[in-house]
């Protein structure tokens, strides 16, 4: 139980930091304001409680550790319920905040993701669908790789917290950024019958990227492809070996 209300916390923490800072501060922050608001509220949360939980805090992560045998499959519903109704806390929060601001509107999307007329940039479906399962693959790959027992001690937040910063960077302009099923689900529960609409690929495309990052992973992770550090530079030649040291 401890387990599933750090996930919980974890969670309303992402979408309070991230989702917040659209609503709240997106206008005086812009994109990349928004962008660092969610890199730095989750590698916080990976040293808060991944010693707990793991800090999965996303649907789509949890299934990616489940396919590369990394998380047992009996404690995912837990997990999937946790993250979201720590989104939907965090999102009913944000709404009584806005709220106090006479000049808040449902119909500016409430930090929700969509695409066409409610993509910031209108990116078409196709365009979504393509950015969400790539860039939710570069999230669940570097989770896999930071979190592995041969990566280095320690950092594997900031490895994970600034991944998911340059995802926003590179996506809030085409459907602002899910890679996340439960951040997508609390705010569109609030934004209206729009976002409920398009809520399906901000499932479906996030959980198909975590499918592909488990199975790039698990042909990286291969023992005849896998070699120590020290083993490739001592492959290199001398030369090439004094320019990657400098």
């Amino acid at each position: 139980m401890k387990a599933y209300l750090a996930e919980l916390v974890g969670t309303f923490v992402l979408v309070m930091g991230g989702v917040g800072s659209a609503v709240l501060a997106g206008s005086h922050i812009g994109f990349m304001g928004v962008a660092f608001a969610f890199g730095l509220s989750l590698l916080a949360m990976v040293y808060v409680i991944g010693p707990i939980s793991g800090c999965h805090v996303n649907p789509a992560v949890t299934f990616g550790l489940f396919l590369a045998g990394k998380f047992p499959a009996s404690r995912i519903p837990g997990y999937w319920i946790a993250q979201i109704l720590g989104a939907l806390l965090a999102a009913a929060v944000i709404y009584v905040i806005a709220c106090g601001n006479q000049d808040f509107s449902l119909a500016a999307g409430f930090g929700s993701d969509g695409y066409g007329d409610r993509s910031p940039d209108h990116y078409s479906m196709g365009a979504a669908f393509v950015s969400e399962t790539v860039m939710t693959a570069f999230l669940v790959l570097t989770v896999l790789g930071a979190t592995d027992d041969k990566a280095p001690v320690g950092f594997a937040g900031l490895a994970i917290g600034l991944v998911l910063t340059l995802i926003h960077l590179v996506s809030i302009p085409v459907d602002n950024t899910s890679v996340n099923p439960a951040r997508s689900i609390g705010p569109a529960l609030f934004a209206g019958t729009g976002a409920i609409e398009q809520l399906w690929l901000f499932i479906v495309a996030p959980l198909l990227g975590a499918a592909i990052a488990a199975g790039l992973y698990a042909a990286l992770r291969t023992s005849e492809t896998t070699i120590t550090a020290s083993e490739g530079m001592q492959a290199l030649p001398t030369e090439q070996i004094e320019r990657a040291t400098f």
